[in-house]
């Protein structure tokens, strides 16, 4: 992208001072306006106390909803803002019913947090976990999924973008089965929100759960969770207090009729701030040019590697996004991610558990990924493969 001004994104990313950084797919480097906006609420409490602190800030709080809903193509009233992605996630999984017999659609590629809660309700409730296949290109099968329906599924829980490799499933074609058969389609976004458009509309999804800290660069300790008003009514919260619902009388409560009765009282105003400069940079900026860059990047990271003696590129899909994986014949994941930090290059080994059928199923050792963002800049990603040369 020629017209892409890395300079000026870098100019507004303090931590490009400080090294090399190539995992945002884990967590990002923050942009300044999401550092001042956690650290002016901050300084704020310790002037004035916590509670007049987050009164005197409510509106902007308020406001927050606006933004992230504005970045899936919902409204605020869908949205709930938790405490990270696995909290948003479990709200919703945990909210679901499930008895005997009930079938739980998932992908091969499924993350291990996800996985092992499938695990847990199978033990708790006796449902079934069946993976659906995948096509010839790694990403999930949709006519496969289609014959796989029937009147015993509950629930369709897979997600957009894997941990260990590029791979990017059709998740709108999925949506398009769930609605087309009525069945709750839940889709974890947490490695596309903020790397690429998302629009739940045209996607078709019940659920949608993200993190900040991840492509969004929010603070740690954010995450959201979207569900739709035509949904409300078959989630109730594992666990609930006197926000998610009210207290009208003695032996009764009421839930709130939104998105919002997933949250609770006790939360940190400083870092949904901070959540919501990041969506709001990131919607100044343009979720089409940030997908086109992070595009670029991986593309020219991925040619470039397969072209090294001894490293295997284990991406799958016809369209990827910006986590590339790579092992080498004879130097473990480990190894190289040690010798790269010597350079103060930070990249991250994917352990296998992260997706387990995946790996098993594909015989892959432990990978090393690398995840560039925008704000990456060409001379960075000549850096690291300067340092692969020179260490392998």
């Amino acid at each position: 992208m020629a017209d892409f001004d890395v300079s000026a994104a870098r100019a507004d990313t303090p931590g490009v001072a400080h090294g090399i950084y190539l995992n945002n797919a884990s967590c990002s480097l923050m942009p300044r306006a999401v550092v001042d906006a956690v650290q002016d609420h901050f300084a704020l409490a310790a002037r004035i106390g916590g509670y007049p602190a987050a009164s005197k800030e409510a509106p902007a709080q308020e406001a927050v909803y606006g933004s992230v809903a504005r970045l899936i193509g919902a409204g605020p009233q869908d949205i709930a803002l938790v405490e990270s992605h696995t909290r948003a996630w479990q709200s919703v999984f945990y909210g679901l019913a499930f008895s005997e017999g009930d079938r739980i659609l998932t992908s091969r590629a499924e993350y291990g947090a996800n996985y092992v809660s499938f695990l847990q309700m199978r033990k708790r409730t006796g449902c079934v976990i069946e993976v659906i296949p995948d096509n010839n290109e790694g990403a999930i099968d949709c006519q496969a999924l289609e014959k796989m329906i029937d009147d015993r599924i509950a629930l369709i829980a897979i997600n957009w973008i894997p941990t260990n490799g590029g791979l990017i499933n059709p998740a709108a074609e999925i949506g398009a089965v769930a609605k087309r058969h009525g069945i709750p389609y839940l889709l974890d976004a947490c490695q596309a929100v903020g790397q690429m458009p998302v629009d739940v509309e045209r996607i078709g999804c019940d659920y949608l759960t993200a993190a900040g800290r991840k492509w969004l660069r929010g603070p740690k300790g954010t995450g959201f969770l979207y569900v739709r008003r035509e949904r409300l009514a078959d989630t109730e919260p594992a666990m609930i207090d006197d926000v998610g619902a009210a207290w009208h009388a003695a032996h009764a409560y009421e839930l709130r009729d939104d998105a919002r009765r997933f949250e609770s009282h006790e939360h940190e105003p400083a870092l949904r701030l901070g959540l919501g400069a990041a969506a709001d940079y990131a919607l100044a900026l343009g979720l089409d040019t940030i997908r086109s860059r992070v595009r670029e990047l991986a593309e020219g990271l991925r040619e470039a590697l397969v072209a090294m003696p001894g490293i295997t590129v284990h991406d799958l899909g016809s369209e990827r996004a910006g986590l590339v994986t790579f092992a080498h014949e004879s130097v473990d994941a480990g190894a190289i991610v040690t010798a790269l930090e010597r350079q103060n290059i930070c990249v991250k080994a994917v352990p296998r558990e992260g997706a387990l059928l995946d790996t098993v199923a594909r015989n892959l050792p432990v990978l090393v990924r690398i995840s560039p963002h925008y704000y990456n800049s060409e001379q960075d990603l000549e850096h690291v493969l300067t340092a692969l040369r020179e260490s392998l």
